[in-house]
């Protein structure tokens, strides 16, 4: 690298989880060149992240390319089903979808997860991923799934460690607000990408999506995780907030010094309930969002509005789009 390093040229280095030696001669090169530039290309983990900040701290930024969302597509509807990876949004048909993801989640299992340092048994982690489609959208009880896998709560939270720290899925953070009603202290789970829960779960139709149980789950999985990617939320800024009486709220973000609650709703008529206004009284919420997969918005009171996904994402595109000018 060091001929590279001499002329101001961008080098890019990819399959950089191969090598997580290579920090430290980076460092070291990236000091005494400091007029060329490096674009370091590979499958991320947290534990990667941790290290590559560690080593290279001040001389690195992250980008984290995350697949299709609804801003790069103009097919709802498919984007949910089939989820976001390139080969498995573009596909010619749902059945090529859903074997390009059956394939990568055989991939993902035997040659990603070794090949980030995790020694652990793919069948394992197979079963405990299939596990978790039951837990998709609800609080994590990892002692039921230790013993449904013989297993213990150690190995199940290194497991999720795993799958959380490879972004396959998101453990959202309970919020904990000063009031003297007992909260929910258990993380959320959901999986990032609603295709590979759909084929975990073995839907491969929108036929089969209609019909299927956890339908409204999979669209509050699916509709959370855009919303904060619109917002561009790091994992560490997004909470729910629920009480052991029932009353609860599925999303939590402060932005620009307010804080707004999301509820999401399949369904076309979306309405005010009780845990809504628990929410604010109990939260102090400025304005609380009820996502619903239509289209348009409606006021449900003057601090509650009704929103189409569809329409909300369009809306934070054109204000982004505003204030990038």
């Amino acid at each position: 690298l060091t001929p590279l390093m001499q002329t101001p040229s961008l080098i890019i280095i990819d399959e950089i989880q191969r090598r997580p030696d290579l920090f430290p001669v980076l460092r070291v090169l990236v000091d005494t060149y400091p007029h060329s530039k490096l674009l370091i290309l590979g499958s991320a983990s947290r534990e990667l992240i941790k290290q590559s900040s560690e080593t290279l701290a001040g001389r690195i930024g992250y980008i984290e390319l995350v697949p299709f969302s609804l801003q790069d597509t103009d097919n709802c509807s498919q984007l949910w089903l089939r989820g976001g990876f390139p080969r498995a949004y573009l596909a010619q048909s749902d059945e090529d979808s859903m074997l390009w993801r059956t394939s990568y989640i055989r991939t993902f299992l035997e040659r990603d997860i070794p090949a980030l340092g995790f020694n652990v048994p793919a069948p394992q982690v197979y079963r405990f991923w299939l596990m978790l489609t039951h837990y998709h959208g609800q609080t994590m009880n990892f002692s039921d799934i230790a013993r449904s896998l013989n297993s213990t709560d150690y190995t199940i939270r290194k497991y999720l460690d795993i799958l959380t720290g490879t972004f396959m899925t998101r453990t959202l953070s309970p919020w904990f607000e000063n009031i003297s009603k007992r909260q929910v202290k258990a993380p959320k789970i959901y999986f990032r990408d609603s295709g590979i829960l759909h084929t975990l779960n073995g839907i491969s139709t929108a036929q089969q999506l209609a019909i299927h149980p956890r339908l409204g789950a999979s669209w509050e999985g699916f509709a959370l995780e855009e919303i904060i990617r619109a917002y561009a939320l790091p994992a560490e800024e997004c909470f729910f907030w629920g009480t052991q009486s029932g009353a609860e709220l599925d999303l939590l973000i402060h932005h620009k010094g307010k804080r707004l609650g999301f509820e999401f709703k399949y369904t076309d008529s979306p309405k005010r309930t009780a845990s809504m206004h628990i929410a604010f009284t109990d939260i102090g919420l400025d304005h609380l969002y009820v996502i619903h997969p239509g289209l348009g918005s409606f006021p449900l009171s003057e601090t509650i509005t009704a929103c189409g996904l569809e329409t909300f994402i369009a809306k934070m595109h054109a204000t982004n789009a505003q204030a990038a000018l």
